[in-house]
């Protein structure tokens, strides 16, 4: 078993120059959702050239992709989440070219072990995890089977933080296009003939907010209005918000997305618009943590010589589509710092260290921790139940855990 460690390290070692070139080519032509052309052929030759078969693309998305190595003998399927969509108008200010490296660097690692152990090693290539046109692809992922037979996943994202930490919860998130169909009409000369678009859009937005006054901290709605007409002596015949809806589990987003239906029909009702509400992207599901499965990766981080900062339990702010794995099989999605100081997400600063000596050296850290990590479960039946009966608890239970 330690010869087969070593051959994962050792691999990292000399093969980590090739995947940092990598993410600093991804980084310097930055591509959002749906439009990762660069980033999903780069890496997805990477893994062919690594023995890998490659589908691509993969799940309905063009610039998806899905890489395999099966051995000669049975054994679980393990998966490893690549992301490198990068944000509009920003760049690679979360890290993704740094997270999709890391993640076919320790699939192609853990490949040299695996005929040995028995199994399947899978690289998925998944875009759009900031949102967009056509984003959130792991729920595709999810929906068109890839995960049917797989036996868990694992990734891990750059932080902004000097502490490296592990999986944390997070909110569900239903993106949706709140639409309102009116009328055209002379504002000042034949303002009865009109049906106006806005005042339907307006009663959603008050209406959101007073639906607000009863809602608990597990919940988080957000929105704007992004057409509202063109002039103001027309009255709008069409106008649109966009909305994040979020909640703390999907059991309680899918009752909020009702109720916030119910807003949008009675202001077509009120107004005389026709209105509709739908989602723009994949439905994003809630993070669910399996801590037997985090400890596993706290206990192989510790063996390259780097330990894990705990942090209260609670809910993080945002949301990710790798809650969409995690709800169908265990998944850690870990946070592995990139920075001695602490920097925000999604800015400038963020950017700069997704291509600094730190968010270099974190892609051999990551792949090697998540390697031993797969490895420890594909070469542990036991381990393996374990946690497979933890993430079916938490998957159980996930509404009542405050």
């Amino acid at each position: 078993m330690a010869d087969r460690r070593e051959k994962i390290r050792k691999f990292v070692e000399e093969h980590l120059t090739t995947y940092q070139d990598i993410a600093l080519q991804i980084h310097a032509n930055p591509e959002v959702s749906d439009f990762e052309f660069f980033a999903s052929k780069t890496l997805s030759e990477q893994l062919k050239k690594e023995g890998f078969e490659i589908e691509l693309p993969a799940a309905g998305h063009r610039t998806g992709f899905a890489a395999y190595y099966k051995s000669g003998k049975p054994g679980p399927v393990a998966v490893f989440l690549a992301e490198y969509d990068a944000l509009a108008g920003l760049g690679h200010g979360c890290g993704h070219n740094i997270f999709g490296a890391t993640s076919a660097l320790a699939g192609a690692a853990l490949k040299q072990v695996i005929d040995e152990v028995g199994g399947e090693v899978r690289v998925y290539g998944t875009p759009g995890e900031e949102g967009g046109q056509n984003g959130s692809a792991k729920g595709s992922f999810v929906r068109e089977g890839y995960f049917k037979d797989a036996d868990f996943a694992l990734c891990t994202h750059p932080g902004g933080s000097p502490e490296h930490t592990l999986s944390a919860r997070n909110y569900a998130c239903a993106p949706v296009d709140i639409e309102f169909h009116g009328k055209s009409a002379h504002a000042a000369g034949d303002p009865q003939d009109g049906i106006n678009a806005l005042d339907a859009q307006i009663l959603v937005y008050n209406g959101i907010s007073v639906l607000r006054q009863q809602l608990t901290d597990r919940i988080r709605i957000h929105g704007v209005i992004v057409e509202g007409g063109s002039a103001p002596n027309v009255i709008p015949d069409y106008t649109r918000s966009k909305w994040y809806i979020r909640a703390t589990d999907i059991e309680t987003l899918h009752e909020l997305k009702k109720k916030v239906e119910n807003i949008v029909q009675g202001a077509a009702l009120a107004t005389g618009c026709t209105g509709s509400l739908k989602l723009y992207q994949n439905l994003v599901e809630n993070m669910v943590v399996t801590p037997s499965f985090d400890a596993v990766y706290e206990k192989n981080l510790a063996l390259f010589g780097e330990k894990i900062t705990h942090k209260p339990d609670k809910i993080e702010a945002g949301s990710s589509d790798v809650g969409n794995v995690s709800q169908v099989v265990p998944t850690i999605q870990t946070y592995i710092s990139i920075s001695d100081t602490k920097i925000a997400g999604h800015s400038p600063d963020f950017v700069k260290a997704a291509a600094s000596e730190k968010g270099l050296k974190a892609i051999g850290l990551g792949a090697g921790v998540l390697a031993f990590t797969a490895l420890d479960l594909l070469e542990d039946s036991e381990l393996l139940e374990k946690i497979r009966e933890d993430h079916r608890n938490h998957v159980e239970h996930q509404k009542d855990i405050e």
